[in-house]
């Protein structure tokens, strides 16, 4: 194992890029995204010193405790079946906990719910698993609705859309609708639609700031999308293009001229950049775990996701290994209480 230096990033990046378990928050540039965190990359090597797996590490402090957490979104980047190369990376880790005197350290790989080869080598590691019925108990979805696109033009992948998704794409274009790939500048559009999306919705919105780095950091991997009704912006969205999948990352859309249908437009020029570029899968990213139900808050953008084809991925959830236990209890503890507190607040200042 080895822990890279600053001038070794461009390995790491080639490697990560280029492989099919390639994720953009593993590549080395989303640690400019991240730059409240510390960020470190470990890799392990084969035979012949080239990278054979690669695991890029964000560190946070927890100055209360005097702790840090170590978290790999989405990584490692690695054959999850290769012992070895996870051992190896996991030493690195090790080695990264003593450094920066972790408490814990929290992995989300892209593998799926019932790859029982990959949860008993977590087990034998010391790592336990934790997941909810959900999907979005965790950092990340669980369950992410995902289009496969290798071998498809995109008249064959319009073909297999529900017919309704078909017709409101066509209506959208018959409206006068427009996409269009936009800067940094134009998310003076994006963000008030964005928030009142956040509203209508219930989550918590992001501040501009983290879409300037994000569309910085990314460069050409990253596109903003605004979707335009009679020159009046009414819905955008961020996408990732990033090792062979494109992500649609965060969207909003206007509580006005959704009968016009823009975001079904929108999810198609996805579609299609992510076709151009010979992406494998385009990534709706996350659903409900009870898509199905009719009576769950979600059911609706499951139901929008489920029209474009493609299926809905179940992943393993999130794996922990605890450096020290009880420091990892008194540190959750500590964070449910301030998230309480949070919600508490935002109650109170709703009805005064």
């Amino acid at each position: 194992m080895e822990i890279l230096r600053r001038e070794q990033y461009p390995e790491y990046e080639a490697f990560v890029s280029g492989s099919p378990r390639g994720d953009f928050t593993q590549s080395a540039l989303w640690r400019k995204v991240k730059d409240n965190w510390r960020w470190e990359a470990v890799v392990s090597r084969d035979g012949d010193g080239a990278i054979a797996g690669a695991c890029g590490v964000l560190i946070q402090k927890v100055p209360l405790f005097g702790v840090s957490l170590l978290y790999a979104p989405r990584g490692p980047v690695c054959d999850l079946h290769d012992r070895a190369v996870l051992a190896d990376l996991k030493a690195g880790v090790d080695q990264l906990a003593k450094t920066y005197k972790a408490y814990s350290f929290k992995m989300d790989p892209d593998v799926p719910a019932d790859d029982r080869d990959f949860l008993d080598m977590m087990a034998d590691m010391g790592f336990v698993r934790s997941w909810g019925p959900d999907g979005f108990e965790g950092i990340q979805a669980r369950f992410n609705h995902r289009l496969p696109l290798a071998g498809k033009s995109r008249e064959q992948i319009m073909a297999e859309f529900h017919q309704k998704t078909r017709y409101n794409i066509r209506l959208a274009q018959r409206r006068g609708v427009e996409i269009k790939v936009r800067d940094k500048a134009h998310l003076d559009e994006f963000m008030p639609i964005y928030q009142v999306t956040g509203e209508r919705d219930g989550f918590s919105v992001r501040p501009r700031g983290y879409f300037e780095k994000m569309l910085d950091a990314l460069g050409d991997h990253a596109r903003l999308y605004i979707g335009y009704y009679e020159g009046r912006p009414v819905c955008g969205a961020v996408a990732v293009n990033y090792a062979g999948k494109c992500n649609y990352v965060y969207g909003a859309s206007d509580n006005e001229h959704r009968n016009v249908m823009p975001n079904y437009l929108m999810q198609w020029e996805m579609i299609c950049w992510a076709v151009e570029t010979g992406c494998t899968v385009y990534d709706f990213q996350g659903v409900s775990g009870d898509f199905d139900n009719p009576d769950n808050h979600m059911y609706g953008l499951n139901r929008f996701k489920r029209g474009f084809g493609g299926g809905v991925a179940e992943l393993a959830g999130e794996f922990d290994c605890h450096y020290r236990p009880f420091m990892a209890k008194l540190v959750g503890l500590s964070i449910t209480a301030s998230t309480k507190l949070r919600q508490l607040r935002r109650r109170l200042r709703s009805r005064g």
